[in-house]
């Protein structure tokens, strides 16, 4: 059982990752689970810092949503507009507006912050 301190180096954090390994399974409320708890807020802390992730792409962001809430372009309709809006969002032809963003973020529970940013092809251009 290794010590728990701040994951400083990378011989730190692959201790940590073998350390919840082992502990993976025990049960909420347990030494095991509070220890366990304890380490993955560790190793995330440890993540955010040396391997940053960006947010990712608003278009790529409403995609994924309606795959994983089973929705069809119709649906995005009501928040987003016609049939041809819809069609020019997705296909990045169009940007979001502020209303739309709102919109998605309220009936959809995406992040504003994800929306807002511009989507792939707008950072090319």
């Amino acid at each position: 059982m290794i010590e728990l301190k701040p994951i400083r180096t990378k011989a730190d954090y692959r201790k940590a990752l073998a350390e919840v390994e082992r502990l993976w399974g025990a049960k909420s409320g347990t030494q095991e689970g509070d220890r366990l708890d304890i380490l993955a807020t560790l190793i995330d802390a440890y993540e955010a810092e040396h391997y940053p992730m960006d947010p990712p792409d608003p278009i790529e962001a409403i995609k994924f949503r309606m795959e994983q809430q089973g929705l069809s372009r119709k649906d995005l309709e009501p928040l987003i507009g016609t049939r041809t809006r819809v069609a020019e969002v997705l296909n990045r032809k169009r940007n979001l507006s502020i209303g739309m963003i709102c919109r998605l973020h309220d009936r959809l529970g995406i992040s504003a912050e994800v929306l807002i940013r511009p989507s792939q092809k707008s950072k090319a251009a």
